[in-house]
Formats: structure tokens, C-alpha cells, sequence
């Protein structure tokens, strides 16, 4: 039974169609720039041009220094840029030109190395927009090495972690995934089904023929080994990806002068947050990215909680309660010089249900709090004493917040790969499916609904690599680039 579970030319024809369709997008012939390197005061800025006019457009606006008959592909030449409406000399440049297909978008492409600055490379985009070229939206040239088939749907959402990675490991996770190893994850998955399904159709077909038919016991167990169960380890996978990628949010959670600004200062060892004796100092949410030991958290300093009649203090716990609601790790401060009173309570009742860690700030000072208070109140929660003014103990909670971030399982999940929260759901709706066809055969049901079941899961995974994707999955995916990707 052939199958193939790559994209067609004819499927990616009408996926590019459609898709360009749904967002008014003009049609591939024609030629797209724009600046791809960040807009500011630099040693080197690159404008790229993609497209059919791309080595005619270079032609008019690039003087080398050596004469040249034609561009060579995969060449630098040095020469200046001039604007063909004037023949004003505007930089002097590097050029090189990737010919079709052997390029990032598989089309004609032209890259322009100048110095940076904002007015020096706006001028350098106006020219070449002059010259036939229209400026790129957002991921188009990521979208038409998608279109065209060099990339797959999973390679195309790595290159925006790769940019995003705030971790060593969120960028080897990253660039694997370009490489392609979740694709090859997907496409055993697929090819597995396929050959299961090709059995269910014959016995569909052939119901008097024996012959190369699995039993049902015997394809109950391939369809449970052999798919649901990578299905789930690629599933569980999913958390590596918001550790190593997107960060942890961290979240600092407390009452009043608890010491929540004094400790974010410490973490980030930088003077960041206002830290005052005044009760109601933050109010609002000051946000930083630090690293430890390899994890990259999110940390979030927040208004502590008390009963305020200020409006503009109501509105920072308010900020500070949305935040609890989103955050992936809290670090609960408790003030062991005061009493604990209601706000406490309050907020390790909050603190339930999510990542926790009681920080348990002011050891510098005398204790106001029991012990057994402590082992009461804290029971089944990890606490660190610190002191956020001396910083003692405060190694002692960076080992003890990796601790907790990461569990016992510090390693790389098995597959080296990390869906994201799309994959996820789409992998969760496969699993279903495949779920749903196993028990169908042991209900002893028409095989016709296994057979549709299996499709289903099938289209699922489809949907994770670009096959079977709406349009509107591939908007949202490619409006999260910048101009020049």
C-alpha cells in the first residue's frame, strides 16, 4: 500500500495558494525585502531581497568593484550601493547572491552586508522598494522556505525559539529541531500507522483473506506500544520546552516589607527594584530574566498584599493576583522577624496547587515565628532561610529553586525534542483517536471505524508538521516573526 507522508507538490501547491488567499497575501512571484538584522548604531547591518527580480534589482543598485559579467551563486563581491534614480553613491557594501533552489527560501535571493544605522539602512530598503521589490510581512521568508517545501511546519516554529532561547540547552534543543529530529519523530510515528492502517483496509477489503491480517490482540498492541506510548513521552515532553526555551515564571509572592524587592535585587544582583521601609513601595510588576545554573527564569517582583484603601496600591495587587494566576513557580516570602497575620495565610492558601518554595527572609534578625509554627504552616512545602539584606543562605536558595524548577529529572528529554503548546494539542488529539481505534477493535466494532479512527490520528499529526494545518494556524505562527525572518 504506497504512502507518503511527505507534502506533495500538488498539496503544497494548494496550501500556498490557499493560505496566501486567506490573508491577501500576493502570490510568490513577486520580490519581497526587508532589514534583517535589529535597527540601531551597529558595525554590520544586512538587508535581504528574495524573489524573481532579486539579481536584477542587485544589478541597478550594485557597482562591484571588479567588473562581473554575472553573479556568481554563493559569492561575497565588495563594491558600492548606489540609488539608480540619482547615482548618488550611498555605502560601500558587501553583496552575495544564493541562486534558486539552493537558498533559504529556495528562491533567488540577495543579501546586502552594509554598515549599520537607522537612516542608512531605511535608505538602503527605499531604494531597493523603488526597484520592483515590496517590503516582506512579517516571517515571509521563513514562510516560503515553508511553502516550498525546504522546511517543515516544526522547523519553521524552531527558528523563533532558537531566536527566543534564553538557555545553552533551549538553544541546542532549538537547533535540532531545525535539523529536523522532530520531523523524523513524527514521520516514524506516521509510517507506523500507515502500515497498521494498510492491514485494517485489507481486512476491510479482503474479509474471507487470511493472509498478512494481524489479529486484533496483535495490532490492540502495536497501536499501544508502538504508537500511544512515544505519542505520550512526546507529550511529556512539552515541559522541557518551557523550562529550556520559554523560561520559568517566577513569580515573588508576599506581605508588605516582607523583603519580595530586596530579594529580586539580590537574585539579579543589581539594584532593579525600589526597596523602601515605606509599606506599598511596588506597585507595580517589575519583570527580569536571570539564569541559574543553566534555567532561565522569569522573575517577577509584585505588590505585596495587604488590605489598602489607595487606588493605585489596589491596583498593584490586582496586577500581582493575575500574575499568581499565570506564574509556573512561586517564591512565597514570610517575614521570620514578624508575626505571621492573615495576609500569610492568605497567600500560602494561594500558593496551593502550583510550584511552590517559602522563602523565609530576615534570618539576620530575631525570630518572631516558632519552629513548630514553621513545621506546621510550611508542612510538605521545600523552605530556604535567607537574609535578602546580607545575602547569607541565598546560594543555598538558587540550588534549592533549580531544585524545585527541575525535580529529580535534570536530563534532556528522550527524543532531544520539545513540542510546544500547538504540538501538544495536536499529539493529545492523535493520542484519542488512536486510543479510541485500539478500543474499537477489542469491542470488536466495524473495522471501518477503526480504519476511520486511524485517519484521524493520522490527520492529527499531520497538522504538527504542516500537512493538514489550517490557515489560520499558520497565520498566528508566522505573525510571531520579525520583518527580516
Amino acid at each position: 500500500m504506497p504512502v507518503s507522508t511527505g507534502i506533495s507538490n500538488c498539496e503544497l501547491s494548494v496550501i500556498s495558494e490557499t493560505f496566501r488567499n486567506s490573508i491577501n497575501m500576493p502570490s510568490d512571484t513577486e520580490t519581497i525585502a526587508a532589514i534583517a538584522t535589529p535597527i540601531g548604531q551597529a558595525g554590520i547591518g544586512i538587508i535581504r531581497i528574495s524573489g524573481p527580480l532579486s539579481a536584477e534589482i542587485a544589478k541597478k543598485v550594485f557597482l562591484p568593484k571588479k567588473p562581473v559579467k554575472s553573479l556568481e551563486t554563493h559569492r561575497l563581491y565588495l563594491g558600492h550601493l548606489k540609488d539608480p534614480s540619482s547615482g548618488v553613491i550611498i555605502d560601500e557594501v558587501l553583496l552575495s547572491f544564493m541562486k534558486a533552489p539552493y537558498s533559504y527560501t529556495r528562491e533567488n535571493i540577495i543579501e546586502i552586508n552594509s554598515h549599520s544605522g537607522y537612516f542608512l539602512l531605511s535608505r538602503i530598503l527605499q531604494v531597493l522598494l523603488d526597484q520592483g521589490a515590496r517590503l516582506a510581512k512579517p516571517g515571509e521568508f521563513t514562510l516560503r522556505a515553508f511553502l516550498n517545501g525546504r522546511i517543515d511546519l516544526t522547523q519553521a516554529e524552531a527558528v523563533i525559539d532558537l531566536i527566543n532561547s534564553k538557555s545553552d540547552r533551549g538553544l541546542t534543543l532549538a537547533s535540532r529541531q531545525i535539523q529536523g529530529s522532530f520531523r523524523k519523530n513524527i514521520d516514524v510515528l506516521c509510517q507506523k500507522i500507515v502500515d497498521i492502517l494498510a492491514h485494517v483496509e485489507v481486512a476491510i477489503d479482503f474479509p474471507e483473506e487470511e493472509t498478512d491480517i494481524l489479529s486484533g490482540e496483535e495490532t490492540i498492541n502495536k497501536i499501544n506500544i508502538e504508537i500511544i506510548k512515544p505519542i505520550e513521552t512526546l507529550i511529556a515532553a512539552h515541559d522541557s520546552k518551557k523550562i529550556w526555551v520559554d523560561g520559568i515564571n517566577t513569580v515573588i509572592i508576599g506581605r508588605v516589607n516582607a523583603g519580595k524587592s530586596s530579594l529580586f535585587n539580590r537574585l539579579l544582583d543589581e539594584e532593579r527594584a525600589i526597596v523602601a521601609p515605606l509599606p506599598g513601595t511596588t506597585r507595580d510588576i517589575v519583570e527580569s530574566t536571570i539564569t541559574i545554573n543553566g534555567v532561565p527564569i522569569r522573575l517577577m517582583d509584585t505588590a505585596g498584599f495587604r488590605k489598602v484603601k489607595s487606588e493605585v496600591e489596589r491596583i498593584g495587587i490586582h496586577l500581582t493576583e493575575q500574575k499568581l494566576s499565570e506564574a509556573d513557580f512561586l517564591l512565597v516570602v514570610i517575614d521570620q522577624s514578624r508575626h505571621l497575620n492573615q495576609d500569610d495565610f492568605n497567600i500560602i492558601e494561594q500558593s496551593q496547587g502550583k510550584k511552590t518554595l517559602i522563602v523565609i527572609n530576615k534570618i539576620d534578625l530575631p525570630p518572631r515565628i516558632s519552629k513548630d509554627t514553621k513545621n506546621k504552616l510550611f508542612s510538605g512545602l521545600p523552605a530556604v532561610n535567607i537574609s535578602a539584606l546580607t545575602g547569607k543562605g541565598v546560594e543555598d536558595l538558587r540550588e534549592a529553586i533549580v531544585g524545585c524548577i527541575l525535580g529529580s529529572d535534570t536530563d534532556m528529554t528522550p527524543s532531544d525534542v520539545f513540542p510546544n503548546l500547538r504540538h501538544r494539542e495536536s499529539l493529545i488529539e492523535s493520542s484519542h483517536s488512536f486510543e479510541n481505534a485500539a478500543r474499537s477493535i477489542k469491542e470488536e466494532a466495524p473495522m471501518e471505524i477503526t480504519a476511520m479512527e486511524l485517519k484521524s490520528g493520522l490527520d492529527a499529526l499531520g497538522e504538527i508538521i504542516g500537512e493538514t494545518t489550517n490557515e489560520d494556524v499558520l497565520h498566528s505562527i508566522f505573525s510571531q516573526f520579525c520583518l527580516g525572518k
